[in-house]
């Protein structure tokens, strides 16, 4: 990290295009979306998309590649996802050789090392590092550390392959919609490349600059705002609860007033409600407050709040809730308040 500091003033350059449902407008006027689902000649004219990661969030996105004409290339560990994948329009494949061909690669990946044991092989398996075409690009959609990021750019960057970072902002049902915002940085020619990829995922993207960290740590201090925001949330409902005071009340209030963003108007709902369907699950909202507290440290640039979220998160651990949505902060909170909610354990 040392030396970022002066990139600070750098201007991020935005491409945009409009949504349908986007819950709250955002600065910018959005351009009109190209193509429908289904109609996108951009995609049908490039060659082979690769896919690797294909969990809610990828199989979401990878199913609007294909709808939008893109051969989708979708390898998987497990052969018994293979028939789920292929009734959403992908190709899939137990072989990862099959994505060296591609133009571009797509990863949707849990963590570092789940990126890095795709881009570097073990086990007898090959990695993209080895065996993706000069030229090719591996586009990295997962959240993880800017130092994997410089990693994995360097790696590619050494076998004449290119390296962009991508991260979104969004869930499952966002991804399925199309309304992920999309943060990108990298080489300008090989973002230009993707450009009708995230065309097809999201709802606007944001370019970055040229080093893919960049990215990486937008996303990182993008999810921590929001995890503070969750906890402040959490904390001023339980205190309403326990005083008597409609919590539904107090948030329409806030939301309409002064706090309009979308964290406030969307979580705060699903906290009163006490919706904790998953979405974005508590292991996953650790590793980032993990990463996030990590680049602070190596900043001298201390983030007390996102430390007592981390502690928030790890409680909820040690009380089962592993399985639940990041909402579930409001659960903890109101736990500790001595209101011992019960957590729904279905999709409300």
């Amino acid at each position: 990290m040392a030396g970022h500091a002066k990139h600070a003033a750098d201007t991020a350059s935005v491409r945009d295009r409009q949504a349908p449902d986007v819950h709250e407008p955002v600065a910018g006027a959005p351009t009109e979306r190209a193509g429908s689902a289904g109609s996108g000649p951009p995609l049908a004219a490039q060659g082979e998309i690769g896919f690797a990661g294909l969990g809610r969030m990828g199989a979401a996105m990878a199913a609007n590649l294909a709808a939008d004409g893109g051969r989708v290339v979708a390898y998987v560990r497990r052969p018994e996802q293979m028939d789920r994948l292929a009734a959403l329009g992908v190709r899939p494949t137990t072989d990862v050789t099959e994505l060296f061909g591609c133009d571009v690669v797509v990863s949707m990946l849990p963590d570092d090392a789940a990126v890095g044991g795709v881009v570097f092989g073990g086990e007898g398996v090959p990695g993209l590092g080895s065996g993706l075409r000069p030229g090719g690009i591996h586009l990295s959609m997962s959240t993880i550390s800017t130092a994997a990021a410089s990693r994995l750019a360097g790696e590619h960057a050494r076998r004449g392959q290119g390296y962009v970072a991508a991260p979104v902002f969004g869930n499952p049902q966002a991804a399925a919609a199309r309304q992920l915002f999309i943060v990108a940085a990298g080489d300008a020619a090989d973002v230009a490349r993707c450009h009708p990829i995230f065309d097809s995922l999201g709802q606007k993207t944001f370019v970055a600059g040229e080093g893919p960290w960049r990215a990486n740590l937008i996303k990182l201090l993008g999810n921590m705002m929001s995890a503070t925001a969750l906890e402040m949330i959490s904390e001023a409902v339980a205190v309403s609860l326990k005083r008597g005071l409609d919590p539904q009340l107090f948030i329409d209030i806030m939301t309409s007033t002064m706090f309009g963003g979308r964290a406030h108007k969307i979580y705060g709902d699903r906290i009163v409600s006490q919706s904790y369907a998953p979405g974005f699950v508590l292991p996953l909202v650790l590793k980032d407050v993990r990463l996030a507290l990590a680049e602070a440290e190596c900043a001298g640039a201390p983030m007390p709040t996102v430390s007592v979220v981390r502690d928030r998160l790890i409680t909820g651990l040690a009380r089962g809730y592993a399985d639940l949505d990041w909402t579930a902060l409001g659960l903890i909170a109101a736990e500790e308040a001595g209101l011992y909610l019960m957590p729904p354990r279905t999709v409300n």
